[in-house]
């Protein structure tokens, strides 16, 4: 673990509540003179004689005036969030209150705090490992359950259980091959390369999946970008506002009456698409709607997953031949749906169309179909159910990392199946040791650390 870095020994406060008024705030100190500031306003107790976690009630005073009536929380080190003394103080949620009462306890000898500086410190402290501690960003960024499920089960270590004890394993035989080079006259073999062999091989398998798993992981995180375009009038609008379940997007009779993309977010399953609707694509002598057409191919080479929408009866059997041809010679993700079976009906257009698999068939109109569509939507993205009890890497970092893992691994079992020497398996099994250790932050710099959690929240 790495120890203490510079500029960590002060004591820090932050406001740790959401900003704007609200009924309560909680301002947050941490350090070794936390509660010792935190006694200079608070004459109610004498709090450096009160146990850890426990709740004090009183008025909050500051050059010889009441901030405000709170409840002071302490926690005593070790057995606090940050490994150190730490205060917590709730008031009243006006923000000149929680600024009044920060200003106290700076002028009293804390400094405001950096963000992401409480869940750094813990990091520091051991109390988390780094991938502990990023997945605290990501449980209060998380705004589905899937998200959600994925940043806890992290944050509660099972990521970190996973690697180390493939860690663990690796060391072991690491050692042995080390060993076997300070006997290198004597041509003996510590390590058994058998059971080295079968751990690369199960451990190659284990984090294929992880790096594997970052596709999903991504797309839990972040959500997919879902573009839903086809000719005008084909009812682009109309399944927006159905799958939004109001009326978000103009429809009209008029074709081409959707002149830019419209955004929106939907949660399907855990999962956010972000749903364009985009202008209908068309030849046009109109300068506006042909920026709108360019615009709507703009948005389908850049969505992750297009829905083609068509009108089942308008459109021939060649010409959504010929626009899967295109999707599929550009790599485009799409999903093809027939609209308007309320005019032609189901039965008609799945016998029009029936050459071409994989058609989902639905009334925007009346919403006929559309959880089938909802269902395929997941199922594209996802290749099935989401499953967040599995470990899903979502984390960039991680899975650069685990790339780097599965290389080495690689090299390793190449060089056995080549015979090489240990000395040159024991660099191979080194390397994948230090990409290990940089995912759990056992090999980070002060500058890359700083950068890591300058993305957090301050009072985090």
């Amino acid at each position: 673990m790495i120890g203490k870095l510079g500029g960590h020994d002060d004591t820090i406060v932050a406001i740790a509540t959401a900003p704007g008024v609200g009924a309560i705030a909680v301002i947050r100190l941490s350090g070794a003179a936390a509660i010792t500031i935190t006694d200079k306003l608070f004459p109610s107790r004498d709090l450096a004689a009160q146990p850890s976690h426990t709740l004090h009630f009183g008025g909050l005073h500051f050059q010889g005036r009441v901030i405000d009536e709170v409840v002071v929380s302490l926690y005593r080190a070790p057995r606090s969030y940050t490994g150190e003394e730490v205060v917590e103080i709730s008031c009243h949620g006006s923000p000149y209150i929680q600024q009044q009462i920060v200003e106290a306890c700076i002028a009293s000898g804390a400094r405001l705090a950096r963000p992401g500086e409480f869940t750094q410190r813990a990091f520091l402290n051991g109390k988390l490992d780094l991938t502990q501690a990023e997945s605290v960003a990501d449980l209060i960024a998380s705004n589905t359950a899937a998200s959600h499920q994925t940043a806890l089960q992290q944050m509660r270590g099972g990521f970190s259980r996973e690697l180390q004890v493939l860690r663990e394993q690796l060391i072991r035989f690491s050692a042995l091959i080390e060993l076997e080079l300070d006997f290198s006259q004597e041509d003996v073999e510590f390590a058994d390369r058998t059971a080295l062999y079968a751990l690369v091989n199960e451990a190659l398998t284990e984090v294929e999946k992880l790096v594997t798993s970052f596709k999903v992981g991504n797309v839990i995180k972040n959500g997919v970008n879902t573009a839903i375009i086809g000719r005008p009038n084909a009812g682009k609008s109309t399944l927006l506002n159905t799958l939004l379940n109001e009326n978000r997007a103009i429809v009209s009779d008029i074709a081409g009456t959707t002149r830019d993309t419209i955004e929106e977010v939907l949660n399907i399953g855990g999962i956010l698409f972000r749903l364009i609707d985009t202008a209908g694509i068309r030849e046009s002598t109109d300068t506006i709607e042909s920026i709108g057409v360019q615009k709507s191919l703009e948005k389908m080479r850049e969505a992750g997953i297009v829905i083609y929408l068509f009108d089942v009866a308008e459109l021939s059997v060649d010409e959504l031949l010929a626009q899967v041809h295109a999707f599929d010679s550009e790599g485009i993700s799409y999903l093809l749906v027939g609209n308007k079976t309320d005019v032609l009906g189901a039965e008609e257009a799945r016998a029009k169309f029936a050459m071409i698999p994989g058609v989902i068939f639905i009334s925007a109109k009346d919403h006929a179909q559309i959880g089938a569509l909802k269902d395929q939507l997941v199922y594209q993205v996802m290749g099935g159910a989401v499953n967040t009890e599995n470990t899903i890497i979502t984390n960039v970092r991680h899975y650069s990392a685990l790339q780097e893992v599965y290389t080495s691994l690689r090299d390793v079992k190449g060089g056995m199946d080549a015979g090489l020497p240990g000395d040159l398996l024991a660099l191979d099994i080194r390397r994948c040791l230090h990409y290990l250790a940089d995912i759990a932050g056992e090999v980070t710099n002060e500058d890359r650390l700083d950068f890591i959690f300058s993305k957090f929240c301050i009072g985090k």
